[in-house]
C-alpha cells in the first residue's frame, strides 16, 4: 500500500476527530512539527476549526466528522459516541483518502474508524490517545454529570454506577464491533478502553507521572503532553492589571458549561484575586467588577504564565498548558473523560476537582483559597512542569516514526 513521497519520504496521513479541540489540535500540531523535508505530511480533517491553524502549511483535506454538540449530548447523557452507522460512513471516508494518498502510516486521535479503514488497507496505524483510555491503566472511576446524579445523593449514583459501569462500557462498545464483523475483522471483546485505543501502536499524550498503568507493550509509549494555544491579540487591558494581586486564570473552554461562569465568578467577586475570564465567545451579560477582566478568546499560554492558578473544565489540553508553567488547576469536571483527567492529577497533588452538577460559589471559593494558600499544590504542580520540560511530543514523535 505505501507510496512514499518524493525522494524516499514517508508519507503520514493524520486524521483528527474533530469532535472536540484536543482531538483536532494534537493532530495538527504533530503534523505540523515534522521536517517536511524528511516526510510528506497530509492532514484530514473537518474545516469547522481550519481558521485555529492559520499559520499550518502542510497540505489538508476536508473529512467529515459528526458535530461536537452531537457527540457532547450523547456523552453527557452516557449513550455510546457513534452509532454503528456513523462508523461505516467513517469508515468510507477514510478509504477514500487512503486510496488518494497512499501513505506509508496513518495517525488518528479518536477517529475510531481507523481500527477497520487501516486494517483493510493494511497500513500501519498509529493512535494518539490520553493514558488514562489505556487498556493497560488503572484508573478510579467515578460517575460523571448524569441524569442519575440530579435525582440521588452523588455517593449513592457513585455506587450504582461503579456496579453498571462494566455492562455499560460493554454497551459502547458495540458499534465497532458490529463494524469490524461487517468486515470480517475480529472481535475486539467488550472492553471499551480497547475499543478507544485499538490501533498497531498507542502513543500517550501525557507525562507517566500523571497515569497507574500496568506494563506496557513495545507498541505503547509516552510522548509527553502535546501543547498547543491559539494566537490571539491580548485585549486592551492586559497591560493594566494589578501585578501585586493573585492572578485566576478562568477558561471553561467551548466545550464547558458556559452558564456555570457567574457562579464561579460570584465566588471570586469579593476575594483579594484578579481574575482573567475567556468566554470562548459563549457568555455575554456578565457582570463587570473592578479586578474582573473579560474577552471573547486570550492566548492560553500567555494567560496561563501570568496567573497564580487556572480555573477549567479539567480537559487534557487546558490542564497540561497550566501546569507547563506549574500552575495549580481547579477543575470543574462534567464528563467522564474530564474526570479522569482531573482525577490523576488530584492524586498527584496539583489540583481540585469539583463537580459540575454541585457546583456553588461557598465550594468554589474554598477551593481557590485552599489552592492560593496550600504550598503542596505549587509544589506538586512544579514538580509536573519540570516532568513536562523533559518531554518533547515533536521530537519523541519524529523518533517514533522513524523507528518504524
Amino acid at each position: 500500500m505505501s507510496n512514499s513521497g518524493p525522494g524516499g519520504r514517508k508519507k503520514i496521513l493524520f486524521f483528527a476527530e474533530a469532535v472536540t479541540l484536543a482531538h483536532m489540535a494534537r493532530p495538527a500540531v504533530l503534523a505540523g512539527l515534522l521536517d517536511e523535508g524528511e516526510f510528506e505530511v497530509v492532514l484530514a480533517r473537518d474545516p469547522r476549526y481550519e481558521s485555529l491553524f492559520p499559520d499550518l502549511t502542510i497540505r489538508q483535506e476536508d473529512l467529515m466528522s459528526i458535530p461536537s454538540a452531537t457527540f457532547l449530548e450523547a456523552l453527557a447523557r452516557g449513550k455510546p459516541l457513534y452509532s454503528a452507522e456513523v462508523l461505516e460512513k467513517y469508515v468510507e471516508d477514510d478509504l477514500r483518502l487512503i486510496d488518494q494518498e497512499k501513505p506509508d502510516v496513518v495517525v488518528g486521535d479518536f477517529r475510531l474508524s481507523l481500527s477497520v479503514s487501516s486494517r483493510l488497507r493494511d497500513v500501519p496505524y498509529v493512535a494518539i490517545a490520553n493514558a488514562y483510555w489505556s487498556p493497560y491503566a488503572r484508573p478510579h472511576y467515578v460517575i460523571p454529570e448524569h441524569p442519575m446524579t440530579r435525582l440521588l445523593w452523588v455517593p449513592i449514583a457513585d455506587a450504582l454506577f461503579r456496579a453498571i459501569r462494566p455492562a455499560a462500557f460493554a454497551m459502547h462498545s458495540l458499534p465497532l464491533n458490529r463494524v469490524r464483523r461487517r468486515h470480517s475483522l475480529s472481535f475486539l471483546g467488550l472492553n471499551l478502553n480497547r475499543v478507544y485505543t485499538d490501533a498497531d501502536y498507542v502513543l500517550y499524550a501525557d507525562v507517566p507521572q500523571l497515569a497507574t498503568m500496568a506494563a506496557l507493550p513495545d507498541s505503547h509509549r509516552f510522548i509527553g503532553p502535546v501543547l498547543w494555544s491559539p494566537e490571539h491579540r491580548y485585549p486592551d487591558w492586559w497591560g493594566a492589571m494589578d501585578g501585586r494581586l493573585p492572578t485566576v486564570y478562568l477558561t471553561l473552554g467551548s466545550s464547558g458549561r458556559s452558564d456555570l461562569l457567574p457562579t464561579i465568578l460570584d465566588a471570586l467577586r469579593d476575594m483579594p484575586v484578579q481574575t482573567l475570564v475567556s468566554t470562548a465567545g459563549l457568555a455575554g451579560g456578565l457582570a463587570a467588577a473592578p479586578n474582573l477582566f473579560i474577552a471573547d478568546f486570550l492566548p492560553g499560554d500567555a494567560a496561563s504564565r501570568r496567573a497564580s492558578l487556572v480555573i477549567c473544565n479539567g480537559g487534557s489540553l487546558t490542564t497540561y498548558q497550566a501546569l507547563a508553567y506549574g500552575k495549580p488547576i481547579l477543575g470543574i469536571a462534567g464528563n467522564l473523560d474530564q474526570h479522569l483527567n482531573m482525577g490523576d492529577i488530584e492524586q498527584f497533588g496539583a489540583g481540585i476537582r469539583l463537580r459540575t452538577d454541585r457546583l456553588n460559589p461557598d465550594g468554589v471559593r474554598l477551593a481557590v483559597q485552599s489552592l492560593l494558600k496550600e504550598q503542596v499544590y505549587s509544589h506538586s504542580a512544579g514538580l509536573l512542569q519540570k516532568q513536562i520540560g523533559e518531554f518533547d511530543a515533536g521530537s519523541r514523535f519524529t523518533e517514533f516514526l522513524r523507528s518504524l
